[in-house]
């Protein structure tokens, strides 16, 4: 059920890669799983059935003047649907915006 996406980052400054790990993790059910040398990066079979996106694979774009690849792999039914629904909907009420 889970699917990934290689996404490229093309930002206006430059970031480390030591820079963004923590950055991704911070964000509230991000997970960075991350570990070049042990081969330890998300996979579509270890996130299903889960609520968190998981992030790996973190590496500086040279295609592009401030760049960065991701590895980003979720539930798509779970995080995807209906929690990321569920998540919107309360941010919206917390904030006011209905």
């Amino acid at each position: 059920r889970s699917h990934s996406e290689s996404v490229n980052l093309e930002l206006e400054q430059p970031l480390s890669v030591a820079k963004a790990k923590p950055l991704l993790a911070a964000f509230p059910g991000v997970i960075v799983q991350d570990d070049p040398a042990a081969m330890d990066y998300p996979t579509p079979l270890f996130t299903s059935s889960r609520d968190e996106v998981f992030v790996g694979r973190i590496r500086q774009d040279d295609s592009v003047k401030h760049g960065l690849n991701l590895w980003v792999v979720g539930d798509q039914i779970r995080k995807g649907a209906a929690l990321n629904t569920l998540q919107i909907a309360e941010t919206m009420i917390k904030n006011g915006w209905i």
